[in-house]
């Protein structure tokens, strides 16, 4: 059995003599993987990204916050301190998180239903699911 290629095999390397010589690295990126489907690697980030169900509450708890908005409109001449929880919905798939939020009230619309901030942010009173305060004075 001989070799098909015996007769390179011992011939040294080629070396052009018009072109310079590739770097070590730009030949490994010749062969580095490549990202064959665009996107992909998003997709399944996105399908893997945790996000909460939205709790539905109950009618003694929906009583409970009204009962702190009502406190909380009492007191509003003073923008008084409070702490928020409440659910946002996720843009691009079912469920969201829950959020976060202190600061001094500037005001309730209850035509739009937001509970406004002095700081400008704006939190939907059906997304609220706590209401902490702190009142002086009932």
């Amino acid at each position: 059995m001989t070799n098909p290629y015996a007769d390179i095999l011992h011939l040294p390397h080629h070396v052009s003599s018009t072109r310079p010589q590739m770097s070590m690295e730009d030949r490994a990126a010749q062969f580095s993987p490549f990202a064959a489907l665009v996107g992909y690697d998003a997709a399944i980030d996105e399908t893997v990204r945790q996000t909460e169900e939205q709790l539905i509450l109950t009618e003694e708890r929906k009583a409970e916050l009204d009962q702190s908005i009502q406190q909380l409109l009492r007191q509003l001449d003073r923008h008084p301190e409070v702490a928020v929880r409440y659910f946002v919905p996720d843009s691009r798939k079912a469920g969201g998180a829950y959020l976060r939020a202190a600061g001094r009230v500037k005001k309730v619309d209850f035509f739009a239903r937001v509970l406004f901030f002095m700081d400008g942010t704006q939190i939907p009173l059906d997304d609220i699911v706590e209401l902490e305060h702190q009142f002086s004075g009932k």
